[in-house]
């Protein structure tokens, strides 16, 4: 039987993380269900979150367009729900996120960009040749590809956190492709 994983309360954190529970909610108005679940580990939601925000060469809406994709690859509906709504925030339509879920873009950077995304992560970090060659052609550097697989990994750290706990999605739910 599957462990039940429950979202710990600001009460059952570590003092640090219960710092970081009140940022959270002062910043976004609530505690979202995976951060909490992060707060399990008394360095983990800390270091995450420094990660996550750490400086990149990628825009918000690329870093976004790779959350999506990502998410869509590796199963999480957590993510996708909540990367609907702040690709959303970011400047997308339903109908671009939907795309972007796809491993799709009318425009032709953010087209190369989620197809290698796609490939990574479907692949291990792996991808053909040719989306590499699109990636590049498209006028990325080597340095946004090493920002790139550092996004993917900040991501399918947090995929694989939810598809294994499962926690209830706290987001208005993504739509099913």
């Amino acid at each position: 039987m599957k462990k039940q994983f429950l979202i710990p309360t600001r009460e059952e954190v570590s003092p640090a993380n219960q710092a970081i529970f009140d940022n959270l909610k002062k910043a976004l108005g609530f505690v979202p269900n995976l951060y909490a679940t992060i707060a399990y580990s008394d360095a983990g939601l800390g270091r995450y979150l420094a990660y996550q925000n750490a400086k990149t060469t990628l825009s918000n809406k690329e870093k976004e367009a790779v959350n999506l994709i990502v998410s869509q690859v590796n199963g999480c509906a957590y993510c996708l729900s909540a990367h609907t709504v702040i690709g959303k925030m970011n400047g997308f339509t339903d109908e671009q996120i939907l795309d972007l879920r796809k491993g799709k873009s009318e425009n032709a950077k953010l087209n190369a960009l989620v197809k290698l995304a796609a490939e990574i992560t479907a692949d291990r970090g792996r991808a053909t040749e040719e989306a590499v060659n699109d990636f590049y052609a498209n006028g990325y550097t080597n340095e946004n590809l090493v920002d790139l697989i550092l996004q993917i990994s900040d991501k399918t750290a947090m995929n694989y956190l939810h598809n294994l706990t499962d926690i209830a999605v706290d987001f208005p739910v993504a739509p099913v492709l």
